[in-house]
Protein backbone atom coordinates (compact mmCIF):
# COMPACT_ATOMS: atom_id res chain seq x y z
CA UNK A 1 0.00 0.00 0.00
CA UNK A 2 2.50 2.30 1.27
CA UNK A 3 4.52 1.75 -2.32
CA UNK A 4 1.25 2.53 -4.20
CA UNK A 5 1.21 5.70 -2.15
CA UNK A 6 4.48 6.94 -3.15
CA UNK A 7 4.26 5.62 -6.89
CA UNK A 8 1.24 8.08 -6.86
CA UNK A 9 2.72 10.94 -5.69
CA UNK A 10 5.95 10.89 -7.93
CA UNK A 11 3.35 10.48 -10.97
CA UNK A 12 1.86 13.63 -9.75
CA UNK A 13 5.44 15.19 -8.89
CA UNK A 14 5.98 14.44 -12.73
CA UNK A 15 2.96 15.83 -14.05
CA UNK A 16 3.50 18.99 -11.99
CA UNK A 17 7.06 19.55 -13.46
CA UNK A 18 7.62 21.77 -16.29
CA UNK A 19 8.05 20.22 -19.64
CA UNK A 20 10.76 21.77 -20.59
CA UNK A 21 12.15 20.75 -23.85
CA UNK A 22 15.30 22.00 -26.33
CA UNK A 23 14.34 23.57 -29.33
CA UNK A 24 17.39 23.45 -32.38
CA UNK A 25 17.36 24.56 -36.12
CA UNK A 26 18.17 27.22 -38.49
CA UNK A 27 17.55 30.48 -36.12
CA UNK A 28 16.14 33.97 -37.65
CA UNK A 29 17.50 36.92 -35.69
CA UNK A 30 14.73 39.10 -34.26
CA UNK A 31 16.93 41.67 -32.51
CA UNK A 32 19.95 41.17 -30.22
CA UNK A 33 18.53 38.66 -27.31
CA UNK A 34 15.45 36.97 -29.48
CA UNK A 35 15.81 34.23 -32.29
CA UNK A 36 12.76 32.38 -33.94
CA UNK A 37 13.20 28.86 -34.39
CA UNK A 38 10.57 26.28 -36.37
CA UNK A 39 8.09 29.21 -35.67
CA UNK A 40 9.24 29.78 -31.77
CA UNK A 41 10.20 32.87 -30.63
CA UNK A 42 13.10 32.55 -28.12
CA UNK A 43 14.25 34.83 -25.58
CA UNK A 44 18.23 34.63 -24.47
CA UNK A 45 18.48 33.80 -20.65
CA UNK A 46 19.89 36.32 -18.93
CA UNK A 47 20.81 39.14 -21.18
CA UNK A 48 19.57 41.83 -22.26
CA UNK A 49 20.06 43.52 -25.48
CA UNK A 50 19.45 47.41 -26.48
CA UNK A 51 16.22 47.75 -28.18
CA UNK A 52 16.31 48.16 -32.01
CA UNK A 53 15.60 51.77 -32.39
CA UNK A 54 17.61 52.07 -29.31
CA UNK A 55 20.73 54.77 -29.94
CA UNK A 56 23.99 54.69 -27.93
CA UNK A 57 26.96 57.35 -28.12
CA UNK A 58 30.75 56.75 -28.68
CA UNK A 59 33.13 58.26 -26.31
CA UNK A 60 33.45 61.14 -28.87
CA UNK A 61 29.56 61.52 -28.25
CA UNK A 62 28.95 60.20 -31.86
CA UNK A 63 25.95 58.47 -31.73
CA UNK A 64 25.36 54.98 -33.40
CA UNK A 65 22.68 52.65 -33.82
CA UNK A 66 23.56 49.81 -30.80
CA UNK A 67 20.69 47.92 -30.77
CA UNK A 68 20.18 47.69 -35.17
CA UNK A 69 24.07 46.52 -34.77
CA UNK A 70 23.32 44.51 -31.56
CA UNK A 71 20.87 41.96 -33.91
CA UNK A 72 23.37 42.01 -37.27
CA UNK A 73 26.27 41.15 -35.04
CA UNK A 74 24.33 38.17 -33.53
CA UNK A 75 23.05 37.13 -36.85
CA UNK A 76 26.33 37.62 -38.35
CA UNK A 77 27.48 35.50 -35.24
CA UNK A 78 25.22 32.38 -36.35
CA UNK A 79 25.34 32.43 -40.10
CA UNK A 80 23.70 28.82 -41.36
CA UNK A 81 25.16 27.35 -38.60
CA UNK A 82 22.53 25.42 -36.53
CA UNK A 83 21.57 26.71 -33.50
CA UNK A 84 20.62 24.52 -30.26
CA UNK A 85 18.72 26.06 -27.55
CA UNK A 86 18.27 24.19 -24.01
CA UNK A 87 14.68 25.60 -22.17
CA UNK A 88 15.01 27.37 -18.60
CA UNK A 89 11.40 28.77 -18.77
CA UNK A 90 8.83 30.56 -20.65
CA UNK A 91 8.00 34.33 -19.72
CA UNK A 92 4.47 36.28 -19.97
CA UNK A 93 4.71 36.66 -23.57
CA UNK A 94 4.51 32.87 -24.12
CA UNK A 95 8.41 33.01 -25.15
CA UNK A 96 11.28 29.89 -24.38
CA UNK A 97 13.59 31.38 -22.25
CA UNK A 98 17.01 29.51 -22.90
CA UNK A 99 20.60 29.22 -23.37
CA UNK A 100 21.53 29.08 -27.09
CA UNK A 101 24.56 27.98 -28.44
CA UNK A 102 26.27 27.07 -32.15
CA UNK A 103 29.50 25.81 -32.47
CA UNK A 104 30.13 24.97 -29.01
CA UNK A 105 29.78 29.07 -28.34
CA UNK A 106 27.16 30.67 -25.48
CA UNK A 107 25.72 32.98 -27.44
CA UNK A 108 24.19 35.09 -24.91
CA UNK A 109 27.62 34.96 -22.63
CA UNK A 110 28.83 35.84 -26.52
CA UNK A 111 26.79 38.65 -26.68
CA UNK A 112 27.63 40.22 -23.08
CA UNK A 113 31.44 39.70 -23.51
CA UNK A 114 31.41 41.40 -26.76
CA UNK A 115 30.01 44.70 -25.72
CA UNK A 116 26.37 44.29 -27.48
CA UNK A 117 24.29 43.10 -24.13
CA UNK A 118 24.29 43.14 -20.68
CA UNK A 119 23.73 40.61 -17.73
CA UNK A 120 19.80 40.59 -17.08
CA UNK A 121 20.51 40.48 -13.24
CA UNK A 122 17.01 40.93 -12.40
CA UNK A 123 16.43 37.49 -13.47
CA UNK A 124 19.50 35.76 -13.46
CA UNK A 125 23.39 36.32 -11.91
CA UNK A 126 24.92 34.05 -14.73
CA UNK A 127 26.91 36.47 -17.14
CA UNK A 128 27.48 39.15 -14.46
CA UNK A 129 31.32 38.18 -14.90
CA UNK A 130 30.92 38.26 -18.57
CA UNK A 131 29.58 41.85 -18.03
CA UNK A 132 32.15 42.80 -15.78
CA UNK A 133 35.16 41.95 -18.54
CA UNK A 134 33.58 43.63 -21.49
CA UNK A 135 32.98 46.91 -18.89
CA UNK A 136 37.01 46.50 -17.80
CA UNK A 137 37.56 46.11 -21.72
CA UNK A 138 35.97 48.94 -22.65
CA UNK A 139 33.89 46.93 -25.70
CA UNK A 140 30.82 47.37 -27.72
CA UNK A 141 28.56 49.79 -25.54
CA UNK A 142 31.10 49.85 -22.80
CA UNK A 143 33.33 52.30 -25.02
CA UNK A 144 30.97 54.76 -25.04
CA UNK A 145 27.81 55.90 -22.94
CA UNK A 146 24.09 53.94 -23.09
CA UNK A 147 21.29 53.46 -21.43
CA UNK A 148 19.97 50.66 -19.75
CA UNK A 149 17.89 48.36 -22.18
CA UNK A 150 15.40 47.53 -19.33
CA UNK A 151 15.32 51.51 -18.62
CA UNK A 152 15.05 52.51 -22.18
CA UNK A 153 11.95 50.61 -22.80
CA UNK A 154 10.42 52.42 -19.56
CA UNK A 155 10.75 56.17 -20.95
CA UNK A 156 13.24 56.76 -18.78
CA UNK A 157 16.33 57.70 -20.67
CA UNK A 158 19.32 59.99 -20.21
CA UNK A 159 19.02 62.28 -23.14
CA UNK A 160 22.93 61.91 -24.12
CA UNK A 161 21.39 59.67 -26.83
CA UNK A 162 18.18 60.37 -28.89
CA UNK A 163 15.73 57.62 -30.51
CA UNK A 164 16.58 57.14 -34.29
CA UNK A 165 14.02 59.61 -36.42
CA UNK A 166 10.76 60.62 -35.24
CA UNK A 167 9.49 59.12 -38.21
CA UNK A 168 8.57 54.92 -38.44
CA UNK A 169 12.29 54.15 -38.74
CA UNK A 170 12.33 50.97 -40.93
CA UNK A 171 10.35 48.57 -39.62
CA UNK A 172 9.51 49.79 -36.57
CA UNK A 173 6.10 50.86 -37.24
CA UNK A 174 4.03 50.35 -34.29
CA UNK A 175 3.10 53.73 -32.54
CA UNK A 176 3.17 53.69 -29.06
CA UNK A 177 0.47 56.90 -28.42
CA UNK A 178 -0.59 58.04 -24.73
CA UNK A 179 -4.33 59.35 -24.43
CA UNK A 180 -6.37 62.22 -22.75
CA UNK A 181 -6.78 59.62 -19.96
CA UNK A 182 -2.59 58.65 -19.89
CA UNK A 183 -3.60 55.43 -21.26
CA UNK A 184 -0.61 53.52 -22.97
CA UNK A 185 -1.75 52.47 -26.30
CA UNK A 186 -0.14 50.97 -29.40
CA UNK A 187 -1.26 51.29 -32.73
CA UNK A 188 -0.40 48.54 -35.19
CA UNK A 189 -0.33 49.47 -38.73
CA UNK A 190 -3.87 48.52 -40.39
CA UNK A 191 -5.43 49.58 -37.40
CA UNK A 192 -8.79 51.68 -37.66
CA UNK A 193 -6.83 55.09 -35.97
CA UNK A 194 -3.02 53.99 -36.69
CA UNK A 195 -3.19 56.91 -39.61
CA UNK A 196 -4.00 59.49 -37.50
CA UNK A 197 -2.31 58.53 -35.01
CA UNK A 198 0.47 61.24 -34.03
CA UNK A 199 3.18 60.82 -32.08
CA UNK A 200 5.19 62.97 -30.18
CA UNK A 201 8.19 61.76 -28.25
CA UNK A 202 8.71 64.38 -25.73
CA UNK A 203 5.20 63.74 -24.34
CA UNK A 204 6.56 60.17 -23.44
CA UNK A 205 5.09 58.16 -27.10
CA UNK A 206 7.32 56.14 -29.21
CA UNK A 207 7.71 53.95 -32.09
CA UNK A 208 7.89 50.19 -31.47
CA UNK A 209 9.78 47.53 -33.58
CA UNK A 210 6.94 45.05 -32.19
CA UNK A 211 4.10 44.08 -30.43
CA UNK A 212 5.98 42.09 -28.04
CA UNK A 213 8.01 45.09 -27.66
CA UNK A 214 4.88 47.72 -27.14
CA UNK A 215 3.83 45.49 -24.31
CA UNK A 216 7.11 44.64 -22.68
CA UNK A 217 7.02 48.55 -22.10
CA UNK A 218 3.63 48.91 -20.59
CA UNK A 219 1.64 49.78 -23.84
CA UNK A 220 -1.71 47.84 -24.14
CA UNK A 221 -3.20 47.15 -27.94
CA UNK A 222 -5.60 49.15 -29.32
CA UNK A 223 -9.19 48.00 -29.52
CA UNK A 224 -9.77 48.37 -33.26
Amino acid sequence: MQSMICAAIAAVLVLASPAFADVSGQASVIDGDTLEIHGKRIRLHGVDAPESRQMCATADGDAWRCGQQAALALADKIGRQTVHCVERDVDRYGRIVAVCSTGGIDLNGWMVRSGLAVAYRQYSQDYVPAEDAARAAGVGIWAGSFDMPWDWRRGQRSGHVQPASADAPGECAIKGNINSKGDRIYHSPGQMNYDRTQINESKGERWFCSAEEARAAGWRPARR
